[in-house]
């Protein structure tokens, strides 16, 4: 059975926490333990992070993140913008590689997404946008009902 959600906002970092608890209580179905949210969360919320600070820059633009639930275990996250793309994803995905060392960022955004999640994928064409994908299988839990 698949089941989706679909949400749009703007790249304001106030968003980022409301990207988060939406998707969070989406999940929330499927009974996940509290470590599992919580590396969600903290996967999503880089990936928005990198929307607001680097696709956008010193623009407002579009946030579109898509979850979907399979086999009610696998939790597919797709977070898209249409900001200005990255031009090597291989250099962007090294861990201490950031496109903006004038903001002291640490560079270890996919890092993190990908040590919270089971797989990461990033599609990005310059000028047109940005796709991240994150996929997490939850543990299936046993119900005492």
């Amino acid at each position: 059975m698949l089941n989706e959600m679909k949400l749009s906002f703007d790249s304001r970092s106030s968003n980022e926490a409301f990207a988060r608890s939406a998707t969070a209580a989406f999940i929330t179905q499927l009974d996940p333990t509290i470590g599992e949210l919580n590396d969600i969360r903290t996967a999503l919320s880089e990936a928005v992070t990198n929307c607001v600070v680097h696709a956008y820059r010193d623009t407002i633009g579009k946030i579109s993140i898509t979850v979907t639930i399979e086999d009610g275990s696998l939790v597919t996250i797709r977070i898209r913008d249409k900001g200005c793309g990255i031009a090597d994803v291989k250099q962007a995905m090294e861990p201490l590689y950031t496109s903006a060392p004038e903001e002291e960022r640490a560079g270890l955004g996919f890092a993190v997404m990908q040590s919270f999640t089971d797989k990461v994928s990033v599609r990005s064409t310059v000028g047109k946008g940005t796709t991240v994908t994150l996929v997490k299988r939850l543990s299936r839990r046993v119900s005492n009902g």
